[in-house]
């Protein structure tokens, strides 16, 4: 198993968002979560990263503790978390940004081939190559995030709402180029409220509400995406 979370319970002062969550990844395998807004999903994202203390339980990655490990480390040990929202250096160009996304030591050696696997997902990063990513489309942005994560070689990649504010036609395209990110081997968790995106990409999902695991779907081949919509939204009568 690469990555393990075990009764987590993480939140912000004395107000706890998470409550005691359980959830796997093995090794290869490509997980989506999705649920409510404001039911804990980021700060679950947030926790497992270092960015938000833990309160209780653990998470484990590549057999070690990680638990309230610096950020700075867990980036390290190839743990990449892509936030919603786009947040990257606007008045950096692409290029700058995806160099920074490289900063990791073991990446060294493989930067320039690092760069041609994200513009041969996205060609349309190569072409504003100098551009400042504060002049760059919403699409152009939320691919130049997920380019920068992957500048990281993540062992484990996470992507937060990809897909959020997107118009179809540029949802798509992203959908596209994360199936191929997934079909390359990377181990992944997805978020994202498109739940025909993540039954197109990943192999099992998590329901997420009130702060922890209210469903889990063991193989979402064995689902259509009426039922997984039945376990979101409730039965429609």
């Amino acid at each position: 198993m690469l990555f393990q979370v075990e009764n987590l319970t993480s939140g912000y002062g004395k107000i706890d968002v998470v409550r005691d969550l359980s959830l796997h990844v093995d090794d290869g395998e490509h997980v989506g979560l999705f649920g409510p807004n404001g039911h804990g999903k980021t700060t679950l994202l947030r926790t497992i990263s270092g960015l938000i203390e833990t309160k209780a339980g653990k998470v484990t990655f590549q057999g070690e503790d990680i638990t309230n490990l610096d950020a700075r480390k867990i980036v390290a040990r190839g743990l990449i978390h892509v936030p919603q929202g786009n947040q990257l250096f606007p008045r950096m160009s692409v290029q700058e940004n995806l160099t920074l996304g490289a900063y990791v030591a073991r990446t060294d050696k493989h930067k320039s081939s690092n760069f041609e696997k994200v513009f041969s997902l996205f060609p349309r990063l190569k072409e504003r190559l100098t551009q400042r990513a504060q002049t760059l489309s919403g699409g152009e942005r939320q691919m130049l995030s997920i380019g920068v994560g992957l500048m990281g070689m993540p062992e484990l990649l996470i992507l937060d709402e990809p897909s959020v504010g997107l118009a179809p036609i540029i949802k798509e395209e992203l959908a596209r180029a994360i199936a191929e990110i997934a079909a390359s081997g990377v181990t992944m968790i997805v978020v994202d409220q498109d739940v025909e995106l993540l039954l197109g990409i990943c192999e099992r999902l998590y329901l997420i509400e009130k702060g922890t695991v209210s469903l889990e779907t063991a193989d979402v081949s064995q689902v259509d995406q009426a039922e997984i919509l039945e376990m979101y939204f409730g039965k429609v009568t």
